[in-house]
């Protein structure tokens, strides 16, 4: 910043992490927990109070806000977006956070359960952080910072420039999303209410970290229908649905194809739930990769290597079924160059060094760039996300706002 500013990211931080906004990936309503809108309804009041007149919750827990533009220039509207739920993977209740001031590089005991310990050996960006304080919390839920620390990285830069009108600015819009842990967070949005051009999510980890590259994303499905008998009478008549779907999953690759044996830019194909009975079973999958295209061939083996073991059971059905989840953002941002070369200009006069890395995963901005708006993502700090072990650097928080200062001024200027 170009002055001594006071920045209330923090303090931010630490009121949003203490409400409990975990996502239910079991509950078909939207928002999935209502609990969400706590958070939202706070941000709307804190907002207002900025002098931002319009910010308003809608009825599906979604926030929207205007900072007005105040240039003569003819501006494209950018948005800043985060999500306020928290991962179903960990407890977000009644979460402590606690501030490490002057961190020395020793082991970290959460007072709250001594058997949780953060060791740099196995966080080695801890070493980072040496000489600067760290937020944890206290040992029986995750902190939070996925993604809070975005929605505070965001409110705090929304202060800024409604403090600072000698920053000239676009128009910029703010976005806050519920239930992006359980893969609906752009579900509901009204895209022509927000009214941007492109934006930015706050979702990201490392200080420097740029990503405007994800994993294009399948659900696919393995129904197995058996033939069932009465177990007393069954001999020569009964096949066991769920010992056929326990095969299937025995006869995946061991060394391959998997996510816990692939890295870089490596696709997977991962189990995550089965359920059923002796006569029907299920086996749910997600399917990745960072080439589009080549989703369809991890399915078709998925499927072959499914096929194969049915062929032993005679009467035995097999229903396959693949569901588009999202794609990879830089088919659309390819298309809109200015997006990804603002922010990386805006990260250079923070004075940071652009790390630019495909995420092996996806973000509310997967979708919001195949929805219409172009929207890669930026750091804010957050480390060993949906544990208990979460913690984040404060000082990669503040330099966050710094970038989304810098990131409106680019536009002003190059408009």
């Amino acid at each position: 910043m170009t002055d001594q500013y006071k920045y209330t990211v923090t303090d931010r931080f630490l009121r949003y992490v203490k409400i409990d906004t975990q996502s239910d990936p079991d509950n078909p309503a939207f928002p999935s927990s209502e609990k969400q809108k706590d958070l939202s309804k706070l941000l709307v009041k804190e907002l207002l109070e900025m002098g931002i007149k319009d910010a308003v919750m809608d009825q599906n827990g979604y926030v929207y806000a205007t900072i007005e533009s105040n240039t003569d220039k003819e501006v494209p509207v950018i948005c800043f977006c985060s999500h306020v739920d928290t991962a179903p993977d960990c407890s977000g209740k009644d979460v402590r956070p606690i501030v490490h001031e002057n961190y020395d590089g020793s082991d970290i005991q959460l007072p709250d359960d001594p058997d949780q310990v953060i060791r740099m050996a196995d966080y080695p960006y801890l070493k980072t952080h040496l000489g600067k304080s760290i937020i944890t919390a206290s040992g029986k839920t995750l902190l939070g910072g996925d993604d809070k620390s975005g929605v505070a990285v965001i409110m705090d830069s929304a202060h800024y420039l409604i403090n600072h009108p000698e920053i000239k600015h676009g128009t910029v819009k703010i976005l806050f999303t519920p239930d992006e842990e359980t893969g609906r967070g752009t579900e509901k949005v009204d895209l022509k209410r927000l009214g941007a051009d492109f934006g930015y999510t706050l979702d990201g980890g490392e200080l420097g970290s740029f990503e405007d590259e994800t994993f294009s994303a399948d659900g696919a499905k393995i129904t197995v229908h058996g033939v069932i008998a009465h177990p007393g009478y069954a001999k020569g008549k009964l096949v066991n649905a769920l010992k056929i779907a326990g095969e299937i999953l025995a006869a995946l690759p061991k060394n391959e194809f998997s996510p816990e044996t692939t890295s870089g830019r490596e696709g997977f194909v991962h189990p995550v739930k089965v359920e059923g009975i002796a006569e029907e079973a299920s086996i749910d999958f997600i399917v990745r990769d960072f080439i589009t295209e080549n989703l369809a061939k991890h399915e078709a083996r998925l499927k072959a290597i499914a096929e194969e073991i049915i062929l032993q059971y005679p009467g035995v059905k097999l229903d396959f079924a693949v569901k588009e989840q999202y794609r990879n953002m830089k088919e659309i941002l390819q298309q809109y160059p200015e997006v990804a070369d603002n922010a990386i200009i805006a990260y250079k006069n923070a004075g940071l060094e652009v790390v630019n890395e495909p995420i092996r995963g996806g973000t509310d901005g997967s979708r919001l760039s195949f929805m219409g708006l172009p929207c890669p993502n930026i750091f804010t700090g957050m480390q060993a996300i949906h544990s208990r072990h979460e913690w984040i650097g404060i000082s990669d928080m503040e330099k966050a706002v710094d970038v989304l200062v810098e990131l409106t001024k680019v536009w002003e200027e190059k408009a």
